[in-house]
């Protein structure tokens, strides 16, 4: 297969295991996303949604959030880890965004990328959940298939986003972000992947990876 074919192979395949794609951090604005989303790293999905509720319960608009101590933030989301960085970046973003963005999530990479305890994945997720813009966020899941499946050489994110833009229409960068990650957790997993069951990267995947996952 060509590489055209290959992308066009993925594209298609993605889309018929997911027309629809739920969005895996429960929100309902930008900014409970921006939240979210900055709890989730090196975290779970499934352990931030149980503790967003509590948090959004004292604290769902930045003016609230503001109101609450660097302390209070912390014992919330302590079961999420990283919480001394996490709940200092919340609290002092949720102060910036009153004082520069009269209490609303900017919708520019720059601005984002500039708020406390805001990467670029975090900026990138905002900006394509939250606002429609064409981003690829990278997660591992994405930098783990985007290898496996001979996309990306697989050395660090910032590659592995410059390869996805470059290989797949700026239409779907969106939809891709999510439907990949949800392949890469039911089907190519990092641990017990069964290849029966990966029909992508069994397909196009690198031969380097599929010796190495048929080795008897």
């Amino acid at each position: 297969m060509t590489k055209k074919e290959k992308v066009d192979f993925t594209i298609t395949t993605l889309e018929e295991l997911y027309p629809k794609i739920p969005i895996p951090l429960d929100h309902k604005d930008p900014y409970t996303l921006l939240i979210a989303v900055l709890l989730s790293a090196q975290s779970t999905d499934v352990r931030v949604n149980q503790i967003t509720p509590l948090l959004f319960e004292k604290a769902d608009n930045p003016l609230a959030m503001s109101k609450l101590s660097v302390d209070e933030i912390r014992e919330i989301i302590r079961p999420v880890g990283l919480s001394p960085m996490k709940s200092k970046g919340i609290y002092e973003l949720s102060h910036i965004l009153l004082d520069k963005y009269n209490g609303k999530v900017p919708n520019d990479m720059k601005a984002l990328e500039a708020l406390p305890a805001v990467g670029h994945k975090t900026a990138s997720v905002v900006l394509a959940q939250a606002y429609g813009v064409p981003t690829f966020p990278v997660d591992t899941h994405i930098h783990r298939l985007l290898y496996r499946w001979g996309f990306s050489n697989g050395k660090n994110v910032i590659q592995t986003e410059r390869d996805a833009k470059r290989l797949f229409p700026k239409e779907k960068w969106n939809s891709l972000h999510l439907q990949i990650i949800w392949y890469g957790r039911q089907y190519s997993p990092a641990r017990r992947w069964d290849l029966e069951k990966d029909i992508i990267t069994r397909t196009i995947g690198r031969k380097t990876v599929l010796r190495k996952i048929q080795k008897p």
